[in-house]
Formats: C-alpha cells, structure tokens, sequence
C-alpha cells in the first residue's frame, strides 16, 4: 500500500471509531420533579463501586467518567429516576 492508500484508510478507521465513541445513549426522558438528586445519584454510583472524576447530566441521562473498583477507565450512562446504567464504556 502506498502512504497516500496507509492515511486514508487510517483516517476512515478513525472517523468510525470517534462516532461510536461518541455516541450518547437512549435513555428515557422523564419529568425532572421524578429525577434522582444528583447526591442521591453521586452515593448510588459509589455504592456501585466507581470512583467519580466527572459527573455531569447528559440530555435525559446522568453521565460520569471514572474508574471501576478494579481501576479500569469508565464511562456510564444512568437512568435519571431508576438510577438504572443504560450504556457503560469500560476500558
């Protein structure tokens, strides 16, 4: 393969990779008066087990970047009322 063939099929490798790391996840829209608080979530995301470096709302998700009980990268999305993950990214 040529440098020119090499760039270009790294470039499309990558354009895949970033829309499906980007991709948020479909979680339920519910009235705000029936969201978890964000402390209530906060303790119930510890409870789980992951440690908490960002904590954020993400549409109709709560989201948080940490780390898992055995150290590894996450990313999770949770239901705003159950509380529930919807979509996890563990590295």
């Amino acid at each position: 393969m040529t440098k020119t063939a090499l760039a270009l099929a790294a470039a499309l490798a990558l354009t895949g990779m970033s829309q499906t790391a980007l991709a948020s996840a479909n979680c339920t829209e519910h009235p705000k008066s029936e969201w978890l608080s964000e402390d209530a979530m906060k303790a119930k995301v510890g409870e789980m087990g992951y440690k908490i470096k960002v904590f954020k709302v993400s549409g109709d998700c709560y989201e948080i970047y940490g780390w898992t009980k055995d150290g590894r990268k996450a990313e999770i999305y949770f239901d705003t009322k159950t509380g529930d993950v919807v979509k996890s990214n563990i590295d």
